[in-house]
């Protein structure tokens, strides 16, 4: 099988790697810190069970999707619709696509720029770079897809890699809920610069977590979206399953790039108010964000506060 994975970041480098050490032919698209890494040593992938180098192809030229099978589209959410519109010209008509993207609308906006189907899917795993052409693997490696022509096959080749996938027609209800616990965990974690099981151990926190919970239930629900009955305990476990796991946003903030906040929080106050629904908790961990964003991109920093004037007063 002839994989294509655009966007190659930590989760299209994990799974491109697996992938690859299963003996299908993966191309990584990348940016070239990683392609150049990738072409001298290899991809490296960091488990558990030890460092794991991979060949594999790897290029910066979207156009490499022009021979696959399967497309990975592992972009941030801010550049769907420009990522999109670099391999629109390339894709074979049989080629199948995967959204591996946070947010929930992203399969939606990507079909709409390539003018054809793409499977949306919701992705559970715990990765970052820990430097070029290294994948760092935390847990976790699975997808949830929904249906789609291939989409079974597709998937009895991920889990034969290590990688199971199941085949759903409930994504939607799964993106949701991973937007949920993305919108409880990612802010705080950017915000403090602190990881899950540590800032969820502050006194507080946790009552601040489920009203972000129940104000993206309620925006859900006037969406037509039922979320399940457990899922502040869901949210809950995360802090215990992924103790040590800094977010996304937390660590796109640290390295200088724009986060994915808007699709996140973001997302759930402008849905939110197009529905009438109040969402003033997840609307101040998103602007906390933005904040963040600025001052991370270097915007005031040339500000000094005024020394005060010495007091002359009368003896």
């Amino acid at each position: 099988m002839r994989i294509v994975v655009m966007g190659a970041g930590a989760v299209g480098c994990y799974f491109g790697g697996m992938l690859a050490r299963a003996g299908h032919e993966v191309t990584l698209v990348a940016r070239p810190v990683h392609v150049e890494a990738i072409r001298r040593e290899g991809l490296v992938i960091e488990r558990a069970d030890g460092l794991h180098r991979v060949e594999l192809a790897a290029t910066d030229d979207p156009a490499a999707v022009a021979r696959a099978d399967l497309v990975l589209f592992c972009v941030k959410s801010t550049d769907t619709e420009i990522a999109g519109e670099t391999i629109r010209p390339h894709l074979a008509p049989s080629t199948a696509i995967w959204s591996l993207q946070n947010g929930v609308d992203n399969a939606e906006r990507l079909a709409a720029t390539l003018e054809r189907a793409v499977s949306a899917s919701v992705v559970y795993v715990a990765a970052g770079m820990a430097g070029p052409g290294h994948v760092r693997h935390h847990g976790r490696g699975e997808l949830i897809v929904e249906p789609g022509p291939g989409n079974e096959a597709f998937a009895a080749a991920f889990t034969a890699a290590g990688l199971p996938v199941t085949v759903s027609a409930e994504v939607a209800g799964a993106l949701w809920t991973k937007l949920v616990i993305n919108c409880a965990y990612n802010a705080i974690s950017a915000i403090a610069e602190l990881p899950y099981g540590v800032f969820v151990a502050e006194p507080g926190v946790p009552d601040m977590m489920r009203d972000v919970v129940e104000e993206c239930r309620a925006v859900a629900s006037a969406s037509g979206i039922a979320l399940p009955d457990d899922l502040w305990d869901q949210v809950r476990a995360i802090a215990s399953t992924m103790e040590g796991q800094m977010s996304s946003t937390a660590m796109d903030l640290a390295r200088g790039r724009p986060t994915e906040i808007d699709h996140l929080n973001g997302y759930v106050v402008t849905k939110g108010a197009a529905l009438g629904v109040a969402t003033p908790v997840n609307r101040a961990l998103l602007l906390l964000v933005k904040l963040r964003e600025r001052a991370a991109a270097g915007v005031g920093r040339s500000f000094r506060p005024a020394r005060p004037r010495p007091s002359h007063r009368p003896s």
